[in-house]
């Protein structure tokens, strides 16, 4: 078993729309909201393309002997003064296909995409991991990351329910 890594190109937008189809399976499940503000605006294989094109983007491919199983887009933005000039790194979505996962295709991928980053001069990285998604969480920190922030979210304001209706 070979796992290589490679940048994604407009053939893989397929591949790519079919890998983020599951993602958002998996994130919906977790939270209901995600592909409305943290995924990728539709349509999803214009987004994909803009990815690969972008200057500030990344779009990769993890394969397992050839074959498409993983993705990674990550973006870069600059930092507020005072430290204008220096960016921040961020993997905005990462999958691999359930049967693929456990082997290292995550891993080749994170490692290619924090290289690229490294290779651009950028030393700082971000990457969004949705609460209760353990799996993920725990191959972050495997990798170094630590949380820096936690992003609260509710749904519907309280002034909407009467005060009798409230338990």
């Amino acid at each position: 078993m070979t796992i290589t890594v490679r940048p994604a190109v407009h053939r893989d937008v397929t591949r790519l729309t079919e890998m983020y189809t599951g993602l958002v399976r998996e994130q919906r499940a977790l939270r209901s909201i995600w592909p409305s503000v943290d995924g990728l605006a539709e349509p999803v294989a214009d987004a994909f393309a803009h990815l690969i094109e972008g200057e500030d983007s990344t779009a990769l491919i993890g394969e397992i002997d050839g074959a498409a199983l993983g993705m990674l887009v990550g973006t870069v933005e600059a930092l507020l003064p005072p430290n204008e000039g220096r960016r921040i790194g961020t993997i905005r979505l990462i999958y691999v296909d359930p049967e693929a996962r456990g082997v290292g295709v995550g891993g080749v991928m994170l490692d290619a995409a924090l290289d690229g980053y490294d290779r651009a001069g950028i030393d700082l990285f971000d990457a969004p991991v949705s609460p209760g998604h353990r799996l993920a969480k725990n191959f972050f920190e495997s990798n170094g990351f630590k949380a820096r922030s936690i992003i609260m979210h509710r749904e519907g304001h309280p002034a909407a329910t009467p005060p009798e209706d409230r338990p």
